[in-house]
C-alpha cells in the first residue's frame, strides 16, 4: 500500500490521498464517466506501451485536492520506462510510472473522445506532477 502524497505548488499544496479499498468501486466511474470500463484500460495499456516488465496487477487510486486523479501500480520495485517516441529510457518509482501512464492516457482520451473532462484531468495531474520528487523523469518520459 502506497502512502498518501503531498506536493507543494507555487500557490498551494496539492495533496494526493489514496482511495480506500471500500471506496474503489465508485472511483473509476466518477473520473471516467461512461468510458470507465475503457478508461482504466487506456491507463494500463499506456504503461504496457512504455514498460516491458509490466504485465498487470493491482493499482492504487489517488484523488488530488485540486480535483484530479491518478492510478499507480501497486508494486515494490521501480519500473524501467522506455518511450520510443521521444527516446526516454530510465527507471522510476511505480508512483511516477503511474503518473506517466495516466498523463498519456488522459491526453489520448481527450484527443480521441473530445471530452473536455479528460483534458482537465491531464492538467490537474500535470500540476501535481510538476512538484513530484521525480518530476524531471515524469516530464522527460511524456515530452
Amino acid at each position: 500500500m502506497q502512502p498518501d502524497r503531498e506536493v507543494l505548488t507555487s500557490n498551494a499544496t496539492i495533496k494526493a490521498v489514496r482511495v480506500p479499498e471500500s471506496k474503489r468501486t465508485n472511483t473509476l466511474p466518477r473520473y471516467f464517466g461512461r468510458q470507465h470500463m475503457t478508461g482504466d484500460a487506456w491507463v494500463y495499456q499506456s504503461l504496457q506501451s512504455v514498460c516491458d516488465a509490466y504485465s498487470g496487477g493491482v493499482w492504487d487510486f489517488f484523488e488530488l485536492s485540486n480535483g484530479g486523479f491518478y492510478m499507480a501500480p501497486r508494486l515494490e520495485e521501480p519500473l524501467r520506462i522506455h518511450n520510443e517516441g521521444n527516446g526516454f529510457d530510465g527507471e522510476m518509482s511505480c508512483d511516477a510510472a503511474g503518473i506517466v501512464a495516466c498523463l498519456m492516457a488522459f491526453s489520448a482520451l481527450a484527443c480521441q473522445t473530445r471530452v473536455a473532462h479528460f483534458g482537465e484531468l491531464f492538467y490537474q495531474l500535470r500540476d501535481f506532477a510538476a512538484q513530484h520528487a521525480e518530476a524531471a523523469s515524469i516530464f522527460a518520459a511524456i515530452d
